[in-house]
This record gives structure tokens, sequence and C-alpha cells, in this order.
């Protein structure tokens, strides 16, 4: 039998070395040889094991897309520019004083004090933010105390590190909060095998996720606060819709503006190597909403897509319950949503090839996947 590489070795070699990282923390709270410090994976120690999770769950490491997909979805339900859909809706938290302290309209604060106020889940992996602009995941099992992890954090998250240590405590039914590297380390943990692995997966309940972007390097948008905001104490930041070509960053001083040609170059590199705008391995998956009232009015609003019966179920008891606001999605919205994930995916294919340096070679993503092969074909603008 030819003796396979350590999987530490691999995982630096594909991820590490080729800036792939995402910063997620899969790799960590594992394995006691990696640790995340100031916003980057940091090999303690070397280790020999030729099976490890920190190469079988890194979202960066090479990933067979259709058999998550196969595994984790009704093929019923997936379409090739979202992942699973089953509906999307417009939402917003029924509490004002949820929607008061939520980046928009609370639907993610609605929904995880659901779930653990009715035993869906016993514990929530949410991230917060600290006070040098750090991010990191912390395990919630009061409802009470979710609003210290509500608003959007632009830095990225280990928070699936958080999860990984929280596996080893009392909690059997973890929920998460998850960006779309993050669902999909924790869709490669749900489909690994492993005796250890399926341990893990027993815990994880329920996978709320994000919609996103990119996310921003720790060190350089530090590095801008500092420089756009001073001494005064970062309380949330927001960016508005392209159109604004701005960040608002709200202080204990007042709301600075900063344009978005200053924020973009504190963007992670890695973010334009990820071709998953709406977090398509969750439940369900939740952002901003976009519609023809305005910024204005669809700040306090949220777009959400179900993928699972899971997902869906949740949604219906929050409208039984009357912890969610409904109402139309406007006409169009879905194709302009499956647009902009297209978009994303060609922008991660180009960027692949660049880093690769060959057409074709996608380094962690499979040029025979079905959906991504297909990209070329699609007639969306």
């Amino acid at each position: 039998m030819t003796k396979t590489e350590p999987a530490q070795r691999r995982l630096r070699e594909q991820v590490l070395d080729t800036g792939l990282c995402t910063g997620c923390g899969a790799c960590v709270g594992n394995c006691p040889y990696f640790e995340h410090y100031r916003d980057a994976a940091v090999v303690l120690h070397a280790c020999d094991l030729e099976q490890g999770r920190c190469h079988a769950h890194c979202p960066r490491t090479p990933t067979d897309l259709e058999s998550l997909r196969g595994a984790l979805f009704d093929l019923r339900d997936l379409t090739p520019e979202l992942g699973a859909l089953r509906g999307l809706y417009l939402t917003r938290a029924s509490d004002p004083a949820v929607r008061a302290r939520a980046q928009h309209g609370g639907t993610v604060s609605a929904l995880t004090a659901l779930a653990l106020k009715e035993g869906w889940i016993d514990g929530l992996v949410q991230t917060r933010g600290q006070e040098d602009q750090q991010t990191a995941g912390t395990l919630v099992t009061d409802p009470a105390d979710l609003a210290g992890g509500t608003g959007t954090r632009f830095v990225a998250s280990p928070a699936v590190a958080a999860f990984n240590r929280a596996c080893r405590g009392d909690a059997q039914r973890i929920g998460v909060v998850a960006t779309p590297c993050q669902a999909l380390a924790y869709a490669k943990l749900r489909t690994n095998p492993a005796p250890e692995a399926q341990a893990q997966a027993g815990k994880l309940a329920l996978v709320i996720g994000l919609f996103c972007g990119w996310a921003l390097s720790w060190r350089e948008f530090s590095h801008l606060l500092g420089h756009r905001v001073g001494r005064a104490r970062v309380l949330s930041t927001d960016i508005p819709p392209s159109r604004y070509q701005r960040m608002e960053v709200r202080t204990d001083q007042g709301t600075v503006e900063i344009p978005l040609a200053e924020v973009l170059p504190c963007v992670r590199p890695n973010c334009a190597a990820c071709f998953d705008l709406t977090c398509e391995f969750a439940d369900l998956s939740v952002g901003s909403a976009r519609s023809e009232q305005g910024w204005e009015v669809d700040r306090g609003w949220n777009q959400v897509i179900t993928r699972t019966e899971q997902g869906e179920r949740l949604l219906d008891l929050a409208r039984e319950k009357g912890c969610l606001e409904f109402r139309e999605v406007p006409a169009g919205n879905l194709e302009k949503l499956k647009a902009a994930a297209v978009n994303k995916k060609r922008a991660c294919i180009r960027r692949l090839e660049e880093l690769s340096g060959a057409p074709g070679d996608w380094l962690y993503l499979s040029p025979d996947d079905p959906v991504l092969g297909e990209l070329g074909h699609w007639d969306v603008k």
C-alpha cells in the first residue's frame, strides 16, 4: 500500500501555502496542533496523521460538491445558480426591539431565539465582535444572551473552531450561524464517515447561513478604522447596496462614512476564490433585502432562502408563533439573486485559474462538477 502524505502537510500545501485559507476555524479545536491567531490559522507543531479532520473538513481542500448536494438536499430542489431552493421570502422580526439592535431585519435573531426556546437546539454558535475588531465564535445557551452577537461582522471569524470545542461539552443539539465557507466545512463534516466526525455531526442540529460577498482582513481593516474613526468605539458596520459605494461605521461618537474604494483593499484575497454568494450548504440562508422601495426600507428587511425541510419548518413555525413578519417578494428578485450568484461563481473560476496558472485547474473545485462546468452556457446577465 502506498503511504499517503500526512493530512497536515496536504492542508499546508493545498490551502495555507496557496493563500486559500478562509479563517473559518475548521482545522482548530479538533487537533492540538492548529490554532487561530490574529486572523490566521497557525500550525503549532508537525503532525504525521494520514487522515485528519483538519484536511477532511477544510472548505478549501479538494471538494466534491456534487456528492455533498446529493447527500444533504432533495435533488428536486436543486438549482444551478443558488443550490437547493424550496422558497424565497422577505421577512423581518416582529419585535421592534429585536429589529432595533439587529443589522437589518432581525430575522436571524428571531429564528435563533425561537430555535432555542422551542428546544430545536440547546446551544448556538454565533460570531461576536471584540474590542480590537477581531471576531470569535461563542456558544450561547440562553436566548437572552443572543443580543451580544447581533449585527454583521465583516472580519472573518473562526466560528467553526467554537463548534468543534462545543462538541466536547454538554450541548447535544447545536445550531450555528455560518458564512458560506463555514457552512461548507459543516457540510463536509456531516458527510465524513469517520467515527469521530460522525459523533460531531450528530450534534449539528441546525445551520442558518448568511449571504456573503467577502470578508475583511483584520489587520488591514483595523488599520483603516484607526485612521478613519480614531479612538471612537465602533458599535456596528454596514454596507448599503453597491450604488452607494460606502461603508457606514456607527461609533459612540456618531456615524462615519468610509468610501468603498478604501474598504475593498482590506478584503481577504481568498474571498475571490469563493463560489458561493448565498450560503448554499445551510438549512436556510438569510441576506439583506432588495426591492424597488429603496435602501431606507430594505435595510429593515431580509431575504430568506429555505433549502431543507428543517429550514422550511423553522420558518413556518416563526410565522405561526408570530416571531416574523412577511411581505411579498417583488417580481424579478429571484432572477436578480440568481444573476448575482452566477457572477460570483464565474469570478471564482477566473481567480482559481489565475492561481493555478492553468485553464480548467480549479484547485479545490472539480471541473467535472455539473453545475460549475456549465457556467459558460448560462444565459444569466
